[in-house]
């Protein structure tokens, strides 16, 4: 059985490059953007495992603008425990060492 091994990154390429490996798209849950703003809370959505009705795509450039403008980091898996391709993810808060050059 492998390993379950977690990685945390702020990285942008890194994180399009793992979301878009599993048919995933830049999402915000709909109704939380705060007037002005193009996204709210940051979803990722996969295509069958996802609340259709409660997310709304949204362009890479808009999900990059407020990743970075709420400080996150984005913590994920490539692997779950069964060795098979996972799609665990999910928004942290970025300390100090996860802010690296995008």
């Amino acid at each position: 059985m492998a390993s379950k091994t977690s990685h945390t990154t702020t990285n942008h390429d890194e994180i399009r490059r793992w979301i878009e490996e599993r048919n995933g798209k830049p999402a915000t849950v709909k109704g939380t953007a705060s007037r002005g703003d193009n996204a709210g809370m940051l979803r990722v959505d996969f295509p069958g495992y996802s609340g259709d009705d409660s997310l709304e795509e949204i362009s890479w450039d808009d999900f990059f603008a407020k990743f970075d403008e709420s400080n996150l980091a984005f913590l994920y898996q490539d692997e779950g425990d069964d060795g098979k391709e996972s799609r665990f993810s999910k928004f942290v808060e970025a300390t100090k060492g996860d802010r690296r050059k995008n």
